[in-house]
């Protein structure tokens, strides 16, 4: 079913163990096999196919393989190292909250780590307080409560967001300053969610060496529209860099899509559907991207120039200009400097300098000072003396033909093979 799908997505993108609980296998019409099948499709493989994938079959109403299934997860935590600390201030991350008429704002926390206890000072997001009471999931209070329980708490100054993560501090002035911090960072745009990513950024990602391929979640109005998007995007593929469609689905972007896309680090694409309410908002506090288009092309287009600036960048060398050196002077600062006349183009500073004599590359380095009259400047042109030096290079000689020489940047193409680039030469002038 659809909700299964898009478990397993989640599943995926946190790169977490997958133990599949097959349930209600005490029905007559109950069929592993089919299940198995299934489930191979969307490769998850099962172990009694070939797979790694454990699956139990089990029934809630007569507790078939319930047993089983606990012990499998016990031992997949083993086999991980799945420890969770019980000592230190706890943290937890925030499942449901609502503002109850009675007894004010309730969050429900599963702990990860520490202890929580009755009177603990906690920030939450932009939310703060300190814990009045603490309920498990029977509604019995509790004292105190360890990793892995989940607990309702009172006592906070607002409801905070659901997935903001809980931290006990060490008193209500520093959980206040906390919460007001996250609030201004939050209403200036600055913070940033887990997943936040978008079509901009991807320029500094790729510059870190962060991502080679586009987490993409696909909505559409129709399932049709869904596949022809996909079919469209998949076609972007490039030795380099590729589109990963993380999930897929018809209907308006609603929150699950949003919290899957924070946790793969993904934009959507919400081609001709809108976003629902609570989305737009947790969209906003994680930082996902939610691009919306009505034209197949429009978002195509985007997408291909999104992984276009994701391909390594390729420099080309351009030959800037030519120049003879006529004399050579002595300085104690830059060494030789050589007496230049600019023949062709221009001479750069900065640029790279190439000296030849008599047809041999003697120096490939960087053109560090160009001077005319005593005077540092940024390029020489045509027909102008100038004076030349390279803090690396100090074996000028009369006669020599320096080149300035840039590197600049191709453009480079997705549906393209790696492009050849041009190499300046020895200079067309015989010396």
């Amino acid at each position: 079913m659809p909700q299964t799908r898009e478990a397993i997505d989640h599943a995926r993108a946190a790169k977490v163990p997958i133990i599949v609980a097959m349930n209600k296998m005490d029905r007559a019409e109950a069929d592993p096999d089919r299940v198995k099948g299934e489930l191979a499709q969307v490769d998850l493989i099962p172990e009694d196919y070939g797979g790694d994938v454990v699956v139990i079959p089990v029934s809630a109403k007569t507790g078939q393989g319930v047993q089983e299934l606990l012990d499998m997860v016990l031992l997949v935590a083993e086999l991980q190292e799945l420890r969770a600390n019980a000592d230190g201030p706890a943290s937890g991350t925030v499942i449901e909250a609502q503002q109850d008429n009675q007894r004010g704002p309730v969050a429900t926390v599963l702990l990860h780590k520490g202890t929580l206890r009755v009177g603990d000072h906690a920030v939450v997001g932009d939310v703060f307080g300190r814990v009045r009471a603490m309920t498990d999931y029977k509604g019995e209070n509790l004292q105190q409560a360890g990793p892995k329980t989940p607990v309702s708490i009172t006592g906070l100054s607002a409801v905070p967001q659901a997935s903001d993560t809980l931290r006990v501090v060490e008193s209500t002035r520093e959980a206040r300053e906390q919460a007001e911090a996250f609030a201004q960072e939050a209403k200036q745009g600055r913070f940033v969610g887990a997943g936040r990513v978008s079509l901009d950024e991807l320029f500094t990602q790729i510059q870190q060496g962060v991502a080679k391929q586009l987490n993409v979640i696909v909505k559409a109005d129709v399932q049709g529209s869904v596949e022809a998007m996909c079919q469209s995007l998949e076609k972007l593929a490039h030795d380099e860099v590729r589109v990963r469609i993380i999930a897929r689905g018809a209907g308006n972007v609603n929150e699950s899509d949003v919290m899957l896309a924070s946790a793969s680090e993904a934009i959507i694409i919400a081609f001709t559907v809108g976003t629902d309410p609570a989305a737009v908002g947790l969209a906003d506090r994680e930082g996902v991207e939610i691009r919306s288009y009505n034209v197949i092309y429009d978002a195509i287009n985007e997408i291909k120039a999104a992984l276009e600036g994701m391909l390594e960048p390729i420099y080309e060398e351009r030959l800037a200009g030519e120049a003879d050196v006529r004399a050579l002077f002595k300085s104690t600062k830059a060494g030789t400097i050589a007496g230049c006349l600019v023949q062709e183009g221009k001479l750069i500073k900065g640029s790279t300098l190439r000296v030849w004599r008599r047809d041999r590359k003697v120096f490939d380095g960087k053109l560090d000072s160009l001077k005319h009259v005593k005077q540092d400047v940024q390029e020489m042109v045509a027909g102008q003396e100038c004076g030349v030096s390279s803090n690396k290079f100090d074996a000028f000689e009369e006669g020599d033909v320096l080149q300035s020489v840039l590197m600049v940047p191709v453009k480079r193409d997705i549906e393209a093979r790696r492009p050849t680039t041009a190499v300046v030469g020895p200079p067309s002038r015989r010396q």
